[in-house]
Protein backbone atom coordinates (compact mmCIF):
# COMPACT_ATOMS: atom_id res chain seq x y z
CA UNK A 1 0.00 0.00 0.00
CA UNK A 2 2.82 2.64 0.65
CA UNK A 3 4.02 1.74 -2.44
CA UNK A 4 0.41 2.35 -3.92
CA UNK A 5 0.96 5.75 -2.07
CA UNK A 6 3.77 6.66 -3.48
CA UNK A 7 2.83 5.84 -7.15
CA UNK A 8 -0.14 7.97 -7.17
CA UNK A 9 2.09 10.85 -5.78
CA UNK A 10 4.30 10.60 -8.84
CA UNK A 11 1.83 9.98 -11.36
CA UNK A 12 -0.35 13.20 -9.72
CA UNK A 13 2.72 15.46 -10.52
CA UNK A 14 2.80 14.10 -14.28
CA UNK A 15 -1.02 13.86 -14.70
CA UNK A 16 -1.28 17.35 -13.69
CA UNK A 17 1.03 19.02 -16.26
CA UNK A 18 0.02 16.48 -18.99
CA UNK A 19 -3.58 16.53 -18.37
CA UNK A 20 -5.63 19.34 -19.77
CA UNK A 21 -9.08 19.41 -19.19
CA UNK A 22 -11.02 21.73 -21.80
CA UNK A 23 -14.67 23.20 -21.22
CA UNK A 24 -16.97 20.92 -23.29
CA UNK A 25 -20.82 20.69 -23.13
CA UNK A 26 -21.47 16.99 -21.98
CA UNK A 27 -24.43 15.39 -24.35
CA UNK A 28 -27.34 13.92 -23.05
CA UNK A 29 -27.06 9.57 -23.45
CA UNK A 30 -30.01 9.49 -24.20
CA UNK A 31 -30.16 11.02 -27.99
CA UNK A 32 -27.25 10.87 -30.38
CA UNK A 33 -24.92 13.83 -29.89
CA UNK A 34 -25.58 16.62 -32.72
CA UNK A 35 -22.65 19.32 -31.48
CA UNK A 36 -20.26 19.66 -34.47
CA UNK A 37 -17.77 18.62 -31.48
CA UNK A 38 -18.87 15.46 -30.24
CA UNK A 39 -16.59 13.49 -31.62
CA UNK A 40 -14.04 15.63 -29.84
CA UNK A 41 -15.91 15.22 -26.60
CA UNK A 42 -15.69 11.25 -27.36
CA UNK A 43 -11.80 11.74 -28.08
CA UNK A 44 -11.33 13.30 -24.85
CA UNK A 45 -12.55 11.24 -22.52
CA UNK A 46 -11.22 8.38 -23.89
CA UNK A 47 -7.78 9.84 -23.68
CA UNK A 48 -8.35 10.97 -20.07
CA UNK A 49 -9.33 7.18 -19.13
CA UNK A 50 -6.28 5.73 -21.00
CA UNK A 51 -3.70 7.95 -19.32
CA UNK A 52 -5.22 6.61 -15.65
CA UNK A 53 -4.17 3.32 -17.27
CA UNK A 54 -1.16 4.18 -18.18
CA UNK A 55 -0.13 5.71 -14.87
CA UNK A 56 -2.00 3.50 -12.46
CA UNK A 57 -2.50 0.16 -13.77
CA UNK A 58 -6.48 0.39 -13.67
CA UNK A 59 -7.64 -0.86 -17.65
CA UNK A 60 -9.53 2.53 -19.47
CA UNK A 61 -12.44 0.44 -19.91
CA UNK A 62 -13.47 -0.29 -15.85
CA UNK A 63 -13.15 3.61 -15.81
CA UNK A 64 -15.56 4.37 -19.04
CA UNK A 65 -18.03 1.43 -17.73
CA UNK A 66 -18.12 3.44 -14.54
CA UNK A 67 -18.54 6.84 -16.53
CA UNK A 68 -21.11 5.07 -19.10
CA UNK A 69 -23.35 3.60 -16.17
CA UNK A 70 -23.31 6.88 -13.86
CA UNK A 71 -24.42 8.45 -17.16
CA UNK A 72 -27.32 6.40 -17.61
CA UNK A 73 -28.89 6.67 -14.58
CA UNK A 74 -28.03 10.11 -13.66
CA UNK A 75 -29.62 11.83 -16.67
CA UNK A 76 -29.77 15.70 -16.63
CA UNK A 77 -31.65 17.60 -18.76
CA UNK A 78 -29.27 19.99 -21.02
CA UNK A 79 -31.51 23.22 -19.54
CA UNK A 80 -30.79 21.79 -16.33
CA UNK A 81 -26.93 21.38 -16.53
CA UNK A 82 -24.76 23.80 -14.38
CA UNK A 83 -21.99 25.43 -15.03
CA UNK A 84 -19.71 23.22 -13.71
CA UNK A 85 -21.47 19.91 -14.69
CA UNK A 86 -21.51 20.72 -18.53
CA UNK A 87 -17.62 21.57 -18.09
CA UNK A 88 -16.80 17.84 -17.06
CA UNK A 89 -15.82 15.34 -19.78
CA UNK A 90 -17.24 11.92 -16.87
CA UNK A 91 -20.79 11.92 -15.38
CA UNK A 92 -19.07 9.67 -12.67
CA UNK A 93 -21.20 10.94 -9.29
CA UNK A 94 -19.77 9.26 -6.28
CA UNK A 95 -22.60 9.60 -3.57
CA UNK A 96 -21.45 12.45 -1.15
CA UNK A 97 -21.70 10.53 1.78
CA UNK A 98 -19.21 8.79 0.39
CA UNK A 99 -17.23 11.03 -0.78
CA UNK A 100 -17.37 13.25 2.70
CA UNK A 101 -17.88 10.89 4.96
CA UNK A 102 -21.53 9.82 6.10
CA UNK A 103 -20.95 11.62 9.92
CA UNK A 104 -20.08 14.67 7.14
CA UNK A 105 -22.25 17.55 8.67
CA UNK A 106 -21.42 19.21 5.02
CA UNK A 107 -22.04 17.02 2.65
CA UNK A 108 -20.26 19.54 0.15
CA UNK A 109 -17.04 19.33 1.75
CA UNK A 110 -13.72 19.83 -0.04
CA UNK A 111 -11.55 19.86 2.93
CA UNK A 112 -8.91 16.86 2.46
CA UNK A 113 -8.75 17.19 6.29
CA UNK A 114 -12.10 17.06 7.25
CA UNK A 115 -13.20 14.31 4.78
CA UNK A 116 -10.08 12.20 6.31
CA UNK A 117 -11.27 12.72 9.48
CA UNK A 118 -14.94 11.38 8.72
CA UNK A 119 -14.12 8.74 6.93
CA UNK A 120 -15.05 9.65 3.72
CA UNK A 121 -12.79 8.58 0.34
CA UNK A 122 -12.42 11.91 -1.57
CA UNK A 123 -8.99 13.03 -2.56
CA UNK A 124 -7.04 15.98 -4.72
CA UNK A 125 -6.37 14.34 -8.12
CA UNK A 126 -4.71 18.17 -9.61
CA UNK A 127 -2.87 18.98 -6.75
CA UNK A 128 -5.08 22.27 -5.79
CA UNK A 129 -5.30 21.32 -2.25
CA UNK A 130 -9.00 20.26 -2.34
CA UNK A 131 -11.15 17.10 -3.13
CA UNK A 132 -13.92 18.37 -5.45
CA UNK A 133 -16.56 15.94 -6.23
CA UNK A 134 -17.21 17.89 -9.56
CA UNK A 135 -13.77 17.63 -10.49
CA UNK A 136 -12.80 14.60 -13.13
CA UNK A 137 -9.44 14.47 -12.04
CA UNK A 138 -10.33 13.94 -8.54
CA UNK A 139 -13.00 11.82 -8.58
CA UNK A 140 -10.88 9.30 -11.04
CA UNK A 141 -8.49 9.83 -8.47
CA UNK A 142 -9.83 8.57 -5.81
CA UNK A 143 -11.65 5.75 -7.85
CA UNK A 144 -8.60 3.94 -9.13
CA UNK A 145 -7.20 4.13 -5.48
CA UNK A 146 -10.80 2.73 -4.05
CA UNK A 147 -10.73 0.15 -6.86
CA UNK A 148 -7.11 -0.83 -5.71
CA UNK A 149 -7.79 -1.66 -2.49
CA UNK A 150 -9.71 -5.02 -3.33
CA UNK A 151 -7.19 -6.06 -6.02
CA UNK A 152 -6.53 -5.87 -9.54
CA UNK A 153 -8.09 -8.90 -10.82
CA UNK A 154 -11.83 -8.65 -12.92
CA UNK A 155 -13.08 -10.40 -10.09
CA UNK A 156 -10.97 -8.41 -7.42
CA UNK A 157 -12.87 -5.33 -9.11
CA UNK A 158 -16.40 -7.01 -9.41
CA UNK A 159 -16.24 -7.52 -5.32
CA UNK A 160 -15.31 -3.47 -5.30
CA UNK A 161 -18.04 -2.51 -7.74
CA UNK A 162 -20.82 -4.52 -5.08
CA UNK A 163 -19.16 -2.70 -2.46
CA UNK A 164 -19.85 0.46 -3.86
CA UNK A 165 -22.51 0.20 -5.40
CA UNK A 166 -24.61 -2.44 -3.37
CA UNK A 167 -26.19 -3.71 -5.91
CA UNK A 168 -26.21 -6.86 -7.81
CA UNK A 169 -27.64 -5.47 -10.98
CA UNK A 170 -25.50 -2.42 -10.95
CA UNK A 171 -21.76 -4.79 -11.21
CA UNK A 172 -23.52 -6.67 -13.82
CA UNK A 173 -24.38 -4.04 -15.86
CA UNK A 174 -21.15 -2.21 -15.52
CA UNK A 175 -19.10 -5.06 -16.18
CA UNK A 176 -21.18 -5.95 -19.40
CA UNK A 177 -20.46 -2.45 -20.37
CA UNK A 178 -16.55 -2.66 -19.45
CA UNK A 179 -16.86 -5.91 -22.19
CA UNK A 180 -18.22 -4.10 -24.58
CA UNK A 181 -15.53 -1.23 -24.92
CA UNK A 182 -13.39 -3.81 -24.45
CA UNK A 183 -14.59 -5.49 -27.93
CA UNK A 184 -15.01 -2.48 -29.77
CA UNK A 185 -11.63 -0.79 -28.06
CA UNK A 186 -14.07 2.72 -28.47
CA UNK A 187 -16.34 4.13 -26.46
CA UNK A 188 -19.02 6.74 -29.23
CA UNK A 189 -21.27 3.62 -29.52
CA UNK A 190 -24.32 5.15 -29.91
CA UNK A 191 -25.68 4.46 -33.49
CA UNK A 192 -29.12 2.60 -33.56
CA UNK A 193 -30.67 0.54 -36.21
CA UNK A 194 -34.16 -0.59 -37.26
CA UNK A 195 -35.07 -3.55 -36.28
CA UNK A 196 -36.21 -5.18 -39.85
CA UNK A 197 -33.94 -4.63 -42.67
CA UNK A 198 -35.45 -2.38 -45.09
CA UNK A 199 -35.91 -4.98 -47.77
CA UNK A 200 -38.53 -6.44 -46.16
CA UNK A 201 -42.20 -6.49 -46.02
CA UNK A 202 -43.63 -4.94 -42.28
CA UNK A 203 -46.01 -2.83 -41.08
CA UNK A 204 -46.16 -1.02 -37.51
CA UNK A 205 -48.14 1.61 -35.77
CA UNK A 206 -47.97 3.14 -32.33
CA UNK A 207 -49.83 -0.10 -30.05
CA UNK A 208 -48.25 0.91 -26.19
CA UNK A 209 -50.54 0.93 -23.60
CA UNK A 210 -53.39 -1.04 -25.53
CA UNK A 211 -54.96 -3.96 -23.42
CA UNK A 212 -53.91 -7.22 -23.73
CA UNK A 213 -55.98 -9.99 -21.52
CA UNK A 214 -54.33 -13.33 -22.23
CA UNK A 215 -52.49 -14.42 -19.10
CA UNK A 216 -54.51 -11.54 -17.20
CA UNK A 217 -55.84 -7.83 -17.77
CA UNK A 218 -52.62 -5.87 -18.56
CA UNK A 219 -51.56 -3.57 -20.99
CA UNK A 220 -49.27 -3.10 -23.73
CA UNK A 221 -45.63 -2.67 -23.24
CA UNK A 222 -44.27 -2.05 -26.96
CA UNK A 223 -44.97 -1.80 -30.09
CA UNK A 224 -45.68 -4.74 -33.18
CA UNK A 225 -44.30 -4.86 -36.34
CA UNK A 226 -46.13 -7.25 -38.44
CA UNK A 227 -43.53 -9.29 -41.03
CA UNK A 228 -43.67 -12.74 -43.01
CA UNK A 229 -42.59 -15.47 -41.27
CA UNK A 230 -38.76 -15.77 -40.93
CA UNK A 231 -37.85 -12.26 -41.50
CA UNK A 232 -34.53 -11.47 -40.33
CA UNK A 233 -34.10 -9.36 -37.19
CA UNK A 234 -31.69 -6.89 -36.46
CA UNK A 235 -29.50 -5.73 -32.59
CA UNK A 236 -31.03 -2.14 -32.72
CA UNK A 237 -27.85 -1.30 -30.33
CA UNK A 238 -24.64 -1.85 -28.97
CA UNK A 239 -25.02 -4.38 -26.10
CA UNK A 240 -24.83 -7.85 -24.69
CA UNK A 241 -27.30 -10.73 -24.92
CA UNK A 242 -28.55 -10.71 -21.64
CA UNK A 243 -31.33 -13.85 -22.22
CA UNK A 244 -32.29 -16.28 -24.93
CA UNK A 245 -35.04 -18.78 -24.60
CA UNK A 246 -38.75 -19.22 -24.13
CA UNK A 247 -41.38 -16.73 -22.46
CA UNK A 248 -44.54 -17.78 -21.57
CA UNK A 249 -46.01 -14.32 -22.83
CA UNK A 250 -43.40 -13.83 -25.72
CA UNK A 251 -42.69 -17.05 -26.76
CA UNK A 252 -39.13 -17.85 -27.74
CA UNK A 253 -37.11 -14.24 -27.37
CA UNK A 254 -33.96 -12.41 -26.79
CA UNK A 255 -32.87 -9.33 -24.38
CA UNK A 256 -30.04 -7.42 -24.71
CA UNK A 257 -29.16 -4.70 -22.93
CA UNK A 258 -27.15 -1.89 -24.83
CA UNK A 259 -24.21 0.93 -24.02
CA UNK A 260 -27.19 3.09 -22.98
CA UNK A 261 -28.18 0.72 -20.01
CA UNK A 262 -31.76 0.06 -22.10
CA UNK A 263 -33.06 -3.52 -22.18
CA UNK A 264 -34.43 -4.39 -25.71
CA UNK A 265 -36.83 -7.08 -25.81
CA UNK A 266 -37.65 -9.33 -28.86
CA UNK A 267 -40.40 -11.68 -28.92
CA UNK A 268 -42.45 -13.84 -30.69
CA UNK A 269 -39.29 -15.01 -32.91
CA UNK A 270 -39.68 -18.04 -34.63
CA UNK A 271 -35.77 -19.19 -34.12
CA UNK A 272 -32.47 -17.94 -32.86
CA UNK A 273 -29.36 -16.87 -34.99
CA UNK A 274 -27.22 -20.04 -35.12
CA UNK A 275 -24.73 -20.04 -32.13
CA UNK A 276 -26.15 -17.01 -30.42
CA UNK A 277 -26.26 -17.06 -26.35
CA UNK A 278 -25.96 -14.95 -23.53
CA UNK A 279 -22.99 -13.14 -22.86
CA UNK A 280 -22.53 -12.04 -26.59
CA UNK A 281 -21.85 -9.09 -27.63
CA UNK A 282 -23.65 -7.62 -30.74
CA UNK A 283 -23.67 -4.79 -32.74
CA UNK A 284 -26.36 -2.51 -34.90
CA UNK A 285 -27.71 -4.17 -37.56
CA UNK A 286 -26.34 -7.66 -36.77
CA UNK A 287 -29.52 -10.69 -37.46
CA UNK A 288 -30.58 -12.00 -33.62
CA UNK A 289 -33.04 -13.94 -35.12
CA UNK A 290 -36.08 -14.48 -36.98
CA UNK A 291 -40.12 -13.03 -37.11
CA UNK A 292 -42.50 -15.83 -35.73
CA UNK A 293 -45.57 -16.46 -34.00
CA UNK A 294 -44.67 -18.09 -31.12
CA UNK A 295 -45.62 -17.29 -27.38
CA UNK A 296 -49.08 -17.44 -25.01
CA UNK A 297 -48.20 -20.91 -23.79
CA UNK A 298 -46.19 -23.45 -22.91
CA UNK A 299 -42.64 -24.02 -24.97
CA UNK A 300 -43.42 -24.51 -28.52
CA UNK A 301 -46.89 -22.86 -28.72
CA UNK A 302 -47.55 -20.90 -31.45
CA UNK A 303 -49.74 -19.33 -34.32
CA UNK A 304 -51.91 -18.15 -31.52
CA UNK A 305 -51.73 -14.60 -33.74
CA UNK A 306 -50.11 -13.19 -36.99
CA UNK A 307 -46.22 -13.51 -36.87
CA UNK A 308 -44.92 -10.55 -35.91
CA UNK A 309 -41.90 -9.05 -33.80
CA UNK A 310 -43.00 -7.39 -30.54
CA UNK A 311 -40.45 -4.90 -29.88
CA UNK A 312 -40.01 -3.38 -25.58
CA UNK A 313 -37.53 -1.24 -24.15
CA UNK A 314 -36.86 -0.78 -20.40
CA UNK A 315 -34.88 2.05 -18.72
CA UNK A 316 -32.76 1.30 -15.60
CA UNK A 317 -33.48 3.72 -13.05
CA UNK A 318 -30.27 2.77 -10.75
CA UNK A 319 -33.27 1.12 -8.29
CA UNK A 320 -35.37 -0.59 -10.83
CA UNK A 321 -36.36 -1.08 -14.59
CA UNK A 322 -39.45 0.56 -16.14
CA UNK A 323 -41.07 0.01 -19.73
CA UNK A 324 -41.19 2.78 -21.95
CA UNK A 325 -42.28 3.74 -25.34
CA UNK A 326 -40.47 2.31 -27.97
CA UNK A 327 -42.52 3.91 -30.85
CA UNK A 328 -40.77 7.19 -31.36
CA UNK A 329 -37.30 5.51 -31.79
CA UNK A 330 -38.59 3.46 -34.21
CA UNK A 331 -39.35 6.22 -36.34
CA UNK A 332 -36.37 7.95 -36.02
CA UNK A 333 -34.20 4.35 -36.83
CA UNK A 334 -36.30 3.72 -39.53
CA UNK A 335 -35.69 7.35 -40.88
CA UNK A 336 -31.94 7.24 -40.62
CA UNK A 337 -32.09 3.19 -42.34
CA UNK A 338 -33.76 4.76 -45.30
CA UNK A 339 -31.27 8.00 -45.38
CA UNK A 340 -28.87 5.77 -45.34
CA UNK A 341 -29.29 3.58 -48.00
CA UNK A 342 -29.94 6.68 -50.34
CA UNK A 343 -26.35 8.06 -50.05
Amino acid sequence: MRRFRQMMLIGLSVLCTWCSLPPVTQADASVPAAASGADDVYASRLSLFQRFETLYGIPWSYLAAIDQYDRSIHKRGRNRESKEQSSRLTAITVPASLWCGALNPDQQDTSLTSIRFFGGIGMDGDGDGKADRENDLDVLTTLTYYFAQYGHSREDWRIGLWSYYQRDRAVKTVDQFARIYEHFQRIDLDDHHFPIPKRYNYSYRSTWGDPRGWGGRRIHEGTDIFAGYGTPVLSTSYGVVEVIGWNRYGGWRIGMRDIGNVYHYFAHLSSFRKGLKPGDIIKPGEVIGYVGSSGYGRPGTAGKFPPHLHYGMYSDTGNNEWAFDPYPYLKRWEREMYRKKKR
